[in-house]
């Protein structure tokens, strides 16, 4: 059975380097992607430089668990070493958000990510790429959780980093309006 899983991407080490190669990598594992607009944030729970974030959509066969471990294969391929601290700089960040509307609790597996809710540079461009889909907990769109979000929390601001190659659906920056910068 496919499913449409949906990941987050940041950066802030080579970042538009890393980001590029890691879409590459994850079109060669599985296909066609769908690629929000890129965003520039501030660092989270650290001193460090801007990430670049976007989310990914892919349609899989695969169990949670094998994309998780693709996913990490990707990460340790830009260089991301685990085991240092939670928030630091990374050449490379994917988390795998969601998997179909499931809910996950599991080795190496929890989906929906708490991120989704809590960090505006998930959830926007969630919120272009999903839009009318429901949160698998929360049973509300991912663009009204969006509309309800604080967004005085964390400046984003969209960047153009010319992602429009191969087997990628890129979304427009706004559904409906500028979402330049929130």
């Amino acid at each position: 059975m496919t499913v449409r899983a949906w990941l987050s991407l940041g950066s802030n080490i080579d970042r538009e380097r890393n980001i590029r190669s890691a879409l590459i990598a994850l079109e060669n594992s599985f296909g066609q992607l769908i690629v929000s607009p890129v965003y520039e944030s501030e660092a989270v729970g650290f001193e460090g430089d801007s990430f670049l974030n976007l989310v990914v959509g892919v349609d899989t066969d695969c169990p949670s668990n094998e994309v998780a471990e693709t996913l990490r294969l990707i990460e340790q391929a830009h260089g991301r070493r685990r085991g240092g601290e939670k928030f630091s700089s990374r050449t490379l960040d994917i988390d795998l958000l969601t998997y179909g509307q499931q809910i996950i609790q599991a080795p190496g597996v929890s989906v929906p990510r708490d991120e989704i809710t809590r960090y505006a540079f998930v959830l926007l461009p969630l919120s272009l790429v999903a839009g009318d889909e429901l949160h698998p907990i929360e049973g509300v769109s991912y663009k009204a959780l969006w509309n309800a979000f604080d967004k005085t929390q964390q400046r984003l601001r969209a960047v153009e980093i010319g992602l429009d190659h191969g087997k990628m659906e890129v979304a427009p920056t706004s559904v409906g309006g500028s979402q330049r910068e929130a």
